[in-house]
């Protein structure tokens, strides 16, 4: 691979993404290949039909080489939020005297205060500081350059599921893949939406999918707080294909239809077509059927932000990704009626590229090529 290209693979609930790109202008990405491949996904931890990943991210790494006209020996994989778990620490490294904060004493400060370097099922797969302080106590974003006798800090450490590192480690070395860094999606994800700015006053980031939905509280350029559920978009085209008996691809393509701002009748239908057929079926039992689940989805939301031990300010919004809910019409303000808070879709700021469903891989891919430009200032 060229010197200024990173290849990154992402797993999606329904999907599995590669993407080979580098930098371009004006913060942008050039993308050189680029693969999605549908597979069974995972749930609850564990993957639906692990016979089937392998294939499936061989098609996606192969697709996007292909593309790309180039091989990937080296990759980023994102860990999805329901293999990953997070633990806030304060760490502190104690000097003989006043001295100039270096990198080297920022990365002896995370080894410090990594003591789960033996954990029996999980890894710590990347460190990132929420905020540091110096022997004035004040707390601040960098310390590199300033002088201080002391430096402290509150520390987020993300781990991963030694199983899932375990089978994704054996499945690339075999599709010959020789080198692999792991990053936590949703912290990625967060690092890319939300500005620095943002980023220090809080921000709750809720990515649906097509079958998980992740909730992150972050804060600096770590996650403070991070929880997952098995839920999401796919669960809303079962409901329909359930209650209304019919097949599930006309399910999900009747709930793209969805419209859950209109105040729906007796005599307002949704029409599907195929080559033989026109169906109609009825607008207000359809939303009735997607409100349902969606206020499933958003109660669980709220068991989420509930038992997150960090006091999270009242007015905070809540940001909205993935293609779980951010493409059904309506569905932002329905479930910030059900939570109790502001909802804000956020999708990528790039042109052609900003979609909600996008919102992973691409901050995987940025995340990846900020290692490869800076070091590792952001992954570990």
């Amino acid at each position: 691979m060229s010197r200024r290209d990173v290849a990154v693979l992402d797993f999606g609930s329904s999907k599995v993404s590669c993407y080979i790109g580098q930098y371009g202008s004006n913060n942008s990405f050039n993308i050189k290949g680029s693969s999605e491949v549908e597979y069974a996904g995972f749930s609850k931890g564990a993957f639906l039909e692990p016979s089937s990943v392998k294939m499936a991210v061989g098609l996606a790494i192969s697709n996007a080489e292909s593309m790309a006209h180039e091989k990937v020996t080296e990759i980023y994989v994102g860990v999805p939020g329901e293999f990953c778990a997070v633990v806030c620490k304060d760490c502190f490294l104690n000097f003989n005297s006043k001295r100039k904060i270096s990198n080297n004493d920022v990365e002896r400060l995370f080894y410090v205060g990594n003591t789960f370097k033996n954990h029996p099922t999980h890894t710590v797969i990347n460190n990132t500081p929420i905020y540091f302080t110096l022997d004035d106590n004040r707390r601040i974003i960098e310390p590199r350059g300033m002088y201080s006798t002391r430096l402290a800090g509150l520390v987020s450490y993300v781990f991963a599921e030694n199983n899932f590192l375990d089978f994704v480690e054996k499945m690339l070395m075999e599709l010959g893949i020789r080198k692999a860094e792991y990053v936590c999606s949703p912290l990625a994800e967060s690092l890319y939406l939300f500005d620095p700015e943002i980023r220090d006053r809080y921000a709750i980031l809720v990515d649906v999918g097509h079958i998980t939905t992740t909730v992150t509280l972050t804060r600096g350029d770590g996650l403070l707080f991070m929880s997952s559920f098995s839920m999401g978009g796919g669960q809303i085209s079962g409901d329909l294909y359930k209650c209304l008996k019919i097949p599930y691809s006309q399910a999900d393509s009747l709930k793209r239809k969805v419209v859950l701002s209109l105040d729906a009748s007796d005599t307002d239908f949704y029409e599907l077509s195929g080559k033989d057929y026109i169906s109609p079926f009825s607008a207000r039992v359809t939303n009735e059927i997607v409100k349902a689940r969606i206020e499933l989805i958003a109660k669980y939301i709220n068991k989420c932000l509930e038992v997150c031990e960090y006091d999270i300010p009242a007015h905070l919004p809540v940001y909205l990704t993935g293609g779980g809910l951010c493409y059904i019409k309506g569905a932002k303000d329905f479930l910030a009626k059900n939570i109790g808070k502001k909802v804000i879709i956020k999708a990528p700021d790039l042109p052609t590229l900003d979609r909600p469903h996008l919102s992973s891989v691409l901050g995987l891919l940025n995340l990846a090529l900020e290692n490869q430009t800076y070091g590792s200032q952001v992954l570990t």
